[in-house]
């Protein structure tokens, strides 16, 4: 018998942050990188910012959440996973997509870290 588990796909990056996010019917877990929400990102704003595409679509508790995320730093990963379950959000139902666009959970962040030139001790100075 083939496996044949539904689950819902979605990238998101921030700064040099990646995240892969899939939606699989559950009860509402949340895992990153094999740890848990509260486990892996210690502040509270970064946790509530990957809890904020599922509250606002109500469908917190429909499905379990898991994160592959690589590079850059937590308030990164966290924003990256934002994005990410928005995206996953709307492959499962499209017609969320009206709302997650107007809460700006769609629009990714295209602010980058800017180099360093020459001659100089930073980016600016």
């Amino acid at each position: 018998m083939p496996n044949t588990t539904v689950q819902y796909y979605g990238t998101g990056r921030r700064k040099s942050a990646v995240c892969r996010v899939f939606l699989r019917p559950g009860s509402g877990n949340i895992s990153v990188n094999g740890r848990s929400l509260d486990e892996y990102f210690t502040t509270e704003t970064d946790r509530a910012a990957v809890r904020q595409p599922l509250l606002a679509t109500e469908t917190s508790d429909r499905f379990d959440v898991l994160v592959n995320a690589t590079g850059g730093g937590l308030t990164g990963q966290s924003g990256a996973a934002r994005l990410g379950v928005a995206r996953a959000l709307c492959e499962f139902n499209l017609e969320l997509r009206g709302k997650l666009k107007q809460l700006g959970f769609l629009t990714r962040d295209p602010r980058e870290k800017e180099r360093k030139k020459y001659g100089r001790p930073g980016a600016r100075k």
